[in-house]
C-alpha cells in the first residue's frame, strides 16, 4: 500500500501533466483519510489556483496554515491567490509572513514584487524584484518582468534588453531551426522567416513587421497557425505565408515578430514599426469584400439602425482568455457595460465568442444586445467574419483582447478599456497609441473599479 507521501507524489505527477481533475481526486483521497495533512491541502490549493478558482485556493491554504502556522510555502501561495482576488493588503501580509519565516525565499520575493507592480505601485514592486536578483542574479523570470515594466514605462533601452530574457524561460516558442536569429543585420537580398511567439492578439499586432522588412529589401516568409492564414493573406510585404510546423525554404535569418520590433528599435531608437505602416489612419489588414457585403446585409436585417437611420452600431467585447496570466486585471463582467445600453440612438452588438458569452444570459439588459449567429469564423478562418463585421460597425468598445488588436489593425474606431496597470504595449499613460491611430485608450484610476471607465466611455458615446 502506498504511503501518503507516495500518493501525493502520484497526484503531483498528474498535476504537472495537466490532469488537474485527476490530481485533485488524489489530493482529496489523501485528505479523506488524513484530514489534517497540511501538505495535501497545499497541493489541493495549487490545483485550485491552476484552475483559476482563487477563492477555493485561499480557503484551503488557510486551512493548511491553521494546522501548521510555520509554513512559508503556504503563506507564499496564499499571498499569490489573494493577489489574484485583488485583496492587496492581505496578500502583502501573507507574503511578508512567508519571508519572515524563510528569509530570501525567492518565489515570495517575486510574488511580492508582482503584487505591487500590478497594484500600480511600480517602484515598490521593483524593490522586491531587486531583492530577488540579489539572490539569483540570472533569474530569467525576474529579468523578463523587469523588461515588461520598463517597456510599460517607455524605458525602451533597458526594457528590450531585459525582455530578451524571456527566451531563457520555458514555454517561449521558437522554431527548431539552425538559422541565426536576426539582430538588425542588413537584409538587402536576404531571406527571413518570421513567426508569432505569443497569442493571437500579439500576432495581429505585430504581423505588420513583415512590411517593414520587405521595405528593407528582404524576402519575407511568415509562419503562423493555419487558421490565421486567411486573415494574414492581406498583409503587405509577405512573399510566402506558411502554416506552423511546415517545411521552411532556405533562409538567411529567423525572428519572432517581437524580435523585429526589438532590433528595429535598436536601429532607429523609435518605434518606427508603428509609424511606418499607416496612411491617414488606415490599418494594415483588409477584410474580404464578399464577407463585408454578407455581414452588411445581415446587420441590415437584424440590427436596429442598420438600415441607414441615425442609430449607431457599437460592438462590445468584455472578456479575454481566462487562461491569460493577467486576465483578472484586464477583463470585466458584462454587467459593467450596462450604461452603454442606456445611450439613446445606440445598438449594441456582442463580439464576445466562447469565453464570457454566457454572461449574456445573466444580465438584465440582454435584450438590448444583438447576438451574432453561431459559427462565426468557422468556415473561412480565424477572425475573417469578425473582421468583416467590425468593418460594418460604427465603433467598438472592448477590453484588452484580440478584438482590440483586430479593430485597430483594420483601422476601425475602437475604444479600449484598460486596467490600472495595463500590458506594456499601451504604456502607463495617455489616451492614444502609435500602434493604432484609430484607437482610444480609457484607463482605470482605481484597481478593479470599472465604473468610472465605463461612465467616461458612455458619456463620449452619448455626445453628438
Amino acid at each position: 500500500m502506498p504511503t501518503v507521501h507516495e500518493l501525493l507524489q502520484q497526484g503531483w505527477q498528474r498535476h504537472q501533466a495537466g490532469k488537474l481533475d485527476e490530481a485533485i481526486e488524489v489530493y482529496r483521497h489523501v485528505l479523506a483519510h488524513s484530514p489534517k495533512n497540511a501538505d495535501a491541502l497545499v497541493y489541493l490549493g495549487i490545483a485550485f489556483f491552476d484552475q483559476r478558482d482563487f477563492a477555493q485556493s485561499v480557503a484551503v491554504y488557510r486551512e493548511a496554515l491553521a494546522i501548521r502556522p510555520q509554513f512559508p510555502i503556504a503563506w507564499n501561495n496564499l499571498g499569490n491567490s489573494l493577489r489574484m482576488l485583488g485583496q492587496i493588503d492581505e496578500a502583502e501580509q501573507a507574503l511578508a509572513t512567508a519571508l519572515e519565516q524563510q528569509p530570501g525565499y525567492l518565489s515570495a520575493l517575486k510574488n511580492r514584487g508582482t503584487l505591487w507592480v500590478w497594484s500600480g505601485e511600480i517602484e515598490r514592486g521593483l524593490k522586491w524584484y531587486a531583492e530577488g536578483l540579489k539572490i539569483d542574479p540570472k533569474n530569467a523570470e525576474l529579468h523578463r518582468n523587469l523588461g515588461v515594466i520598463h517597456l510599460l514605462l517607455g524605458n525602451y533601452d533597458v526594457g528590450w534588453a531585459e525582455y530578451r530574457w524571456r527566451w531563457a524561460m520555458p514555454g517561449t516558442y521558437r522554431p527548431n531551426l539552425p538559422t541565426p536569429v536576426w539582430q538588425g543585420q542588413d537584409l538587402a537580398g536576404k531571406s527571413i522567416l518570421l513567426y508569432p511567439e505569443q497569442g493571437r492578439g500579439d500576432a495581429i499586432q505585430f504581423i505588420r513587421v513583415a512590411s517593414v522588412l520587405k521595405q528593407a529589401g528582404a524576402t519575407v516568409y511568415v509562419q503562423c497557425a493555419a487558421e490565421m492564414m486567411p486573415l494574414f493573406s492581406s498583409v503587405p510585404g509577405i512573399d510566402l505565408l506558411l502554416p506552423a510546423g511546415s517545411v521552411v525554404p532556405p533562409i538567411d535569418y529567423q525572428a519572432s515578430f517581437l524580435d523585429v520590433v526589438d532590433f528595429w528599435y535598436q536601429q532607429t531608437k523609435q518605434l518606427a514599426v508603428a509609424d511606418q505602416l499607416f496612411s491617414a489612419g488606415r490599418g494594415y489588414l483588409v477584410s474580404s469584400p464578399m464577407q463585408n457585403e454578407t455581414w452588411a446585409e445581415w446587420l441590415r436585417q437584424h440590427v436596429p439602425g442598420a438600415d441607414g437611420s441615425s442609430t449607431r452600431r457599437i460592438g462590445i467585447n468584455w472578456q479575454g482568455n481566462p487562461e491569460h496570466h493577467a486576465d483578472v486585471y484586464r477583463s470585466l463582467p458584462l454587467q459593467s457595460l450596462e450604461p452603454l445600453a442606456k445611450i439613446p440612438g445606440v445598438s449594441l452588438v456582442s463580439l464576445q465568442f466562447g469565453y464570457g458569452a454566457s454572461q449574456l444570459d445573466e444580465v438584465g439588459f440582454a435584450d438590448s444586445v444583438v447576438r451574432l449567429p453561431q459559427g462565426i469564423d468557422s468556415a473561412t478562418g480565424a477572425f475573417t467574419d469578425t473582421a468583416a463585421i467590425l468593418q460594418n460597425l460604427d465603433a467598438v468598445v472592448t477590453t484588452d483582447t484580440s478584438i482590440a488588436h483586430l479593430a485597430g489593425a483594420l483601422g476601425v474606431n475602437v475604444t479600449v478599456l484598460l486596467g490600472k496597470v495595463p500590458d506594456w504595449r499601451w504604456l502607463n499613460q495617455g489616451a492614444e497609441t502609435p500602434w493604432y491611430p484609430s484607437m482610444e485608450l480609457v484607463r482605470q484610476t482605481e484597481m478593479g473599479d470599472w465604473a468610472d471607465v465605463v461612465d467616461k466611455v458612455a458619456k463620449q458615446l452619448a455626445s453628438p
